[in-house]
């Protein structure tokens, strides 16, 4: 599977997890959800890649009370079964929860400790 990844744990703000193998993923991050940015949940499609937000299935929160999105950019071939944001719940919440489970709560996962 091919996409960036971006989301926030309990105590360390927004970081991209996955990046998809690009060296800047934040400007494909923001070219794609450019006019979604705001939507909760969110879903669209361009050609072959598929933008999804949507909020942590298991509700997890932040230290501050917010609930944690999780936002994909999604390519191909992964994207072609995606068509809403319960198929991106579905086809990219297997492949993330298991390391979502271990660093959410946790230090930034971005840092050597």
């Amino acid at each position: 599977m091919t996409f960036i990844w971006a989301t926030r744990g309990r105590t360390w703000g927004f970081r991209f997890l996955f990046d998809a193998g690009l060296a800047d993923p934040r400007a494909e991050y923001l070219r794609r959800f450019a006019g979604v940015e705001n939507a909760m949940p969110a879903f669209r499609r361009d050609g072959d890649v598929v933008v999804a937000r949507f909020p942590d299935p298991l509700n997890r929160r932040d230290s501050a009370g917010r609930v944690i999105p999780h936002e994909f950019v999604v390519f191909s071939p992964t994207s072609n079964a995606i068509s809403s944001v319960d198929d991106a719940i579905r086809e990219l919440w297997p492949e993330v929860d298991g390391t979502f489970k271990r660093i959410w709560d946790g230090p930034d996962p971005t840092k050597s400790h």
